[in-house]
Formats: structure tokens, sequence, C-alpha cells
């Protein structure tokens, strides 16, 4: 699996260092750090999506809780957790009521925050909230559905084929051997061929593309596949 992008908002330096090193330690997460909440809004803005946000209460440029409350109303739905030193009832009120999924009192305990992300990550992946950008669509995986906000038209997807397109996503562009897919999609079964992942890309890429005989979104790549970069 590829490691999924957690953005780190935190202005104390020697916290967020140890926060970026002990998120990339396995592989599992991508951290990055931005220092203040205006440097956070424009990482969310840009081309990289964050699957979660780790968020400081108390900030150089503003309140945490103010800037989770505007993610919510533009609506990010990733998993939000804030980090803070107000630990007092009415402070976690305050940060639950924004939006935020979770809130942890400094100091952090790493193991405690590791545990609780992937919690909330868990969570999010199988809630109706879950909403993946691909191309001119909108993926909701929960629901097995492809929708274009612009025309409101809505494609069905079996089981397998969001699956696959979850499993790329997560990949964050790169390309995934066909082996690789296959183990992850249908588990560990001799029966199955990588035939049998050939015909459902075809199928999904009839789904997915505006012209299926010239992928621009499900790629052929490397052995395997992967969802074009910025898709």
């Amino acid at each position: 699996m590829a490691p999924r992008p957690i953005l780190i908002v935190e202005d104390d330096a020697a916290l967020a260092d140890t926060l970026f090193e002990q998120l990339g330690l396995e592989g599992e997460f991508a951290p990055e750090v931005a220092g203040s909440l205006a440097a956070a809004a424009e990482r969310l803005a840009g081309a990289l999506r964050f699957d979660a946000i780790l968020l400081d209460r108390g900030l150089p440029d503003g309140d945490g809780a103010e800037f989770c409350a505007r993610l919510r109303e533009a609506g990010r739905q990733m998993p939000i957790i804030m980090l803070t030193g107000r630990d007092r009832e009415e402070d976690v009120v305050q940060g639950l009521d924004a939006g935020a999924n979770d809130y942890l009192a400094k100091p952090v305990r790493l193991s405690e925050l590791l545990a609780r992300l992937r919690a909330q990550l868990r969570i999010h992946d199988n809630s109706e909230d879950a909403i993946f950008p691909i191309g001119p669509h909108l993926f909701r995986p929960s629901a097995r559905l492809l929708v274009e906000p612009t025309g409101r038209r809505k494609v069905r997807l079996t089981a397998k084929e969001s699956s696959i397109l979850k499993f790329l996503y997560r990949a964050g562009g790169r390309p995934v051997p066909r082996q690789i897919l296959l183990q992850e999609v249908w588990g560990y079964n001799p029966t199955i061929s990588t035939h049998t992942l050939e015909t459902h890309i075809y199928r999904l890429r009839q789904k997915l593309e505006p012209n299926p005989s010239r992928a621009q979104l499900l790629l052929t790549e490397s052995g395997g596949y992967c969802l074009a970069a910025g898709a």
C-alpha cells in the first residue's frame, strides 16, 4: 500500500520534526509540515492531496478550531485530529464542534496518536463521506459510484472495480504491479489470472475515460497500472 499523505500543521519546530520523523518511519504515511494556517491553506489549495490533518489549536496566525470549521464549510471531509495544550472541557467541546474528529492534549503520546490516526482513517474510508476526485469524476467508494458533478451523471461500479480504483488512488500516481493488484483485490487465489484483472481494467476504463481507446486517467505503466498524476 502506498504511504498515505498526512498534513501536520504545527508551529513548534521540535514537535513538528518529531511528528514528521515518526509518521514517516515505517513508510505507512507520507507527512508534510506547515508551520502556520496560511502555509496549510496553501498546501491544501495545491495539487497535493492529504488523507488526514494533524492540527495545532494555537498557531501564530489564528485558531486551529476556526480553520477546521472553515475546512468543513468548504466541504473538506478528511479526518482532522487536533493536537493542543488547551485541554479544558470547553476547549475540547469547541474543537469537536468545529468539526475535528478527535482531540489530543499535549504532550502527545506518539503510540496513541498513531492508533487514533489509523482508527480515524479506517472510519473515514468506510463512511459515506469518503469522496475521492478522479479526473472529472467524484469517486464514492462506499456507494461504488462515479459522479460527474457538472453533468450530474452517475456511473455504478462493481465491488472489484471499486476496490481496484480505490487501491490505485491510494498509490498516489505511482504504478502498481499487476500481481500486487491481484493480491490486494482478490486475495490469494491461484485460479485468478492477470487476464481477469485486465478484463476489469478494460471495463473500468469504459466507465471512467472520456475516450476509453485513448486512456488519459487509468494508465498502463511499468508492468501494472496507475492513475495519471493529478487525476
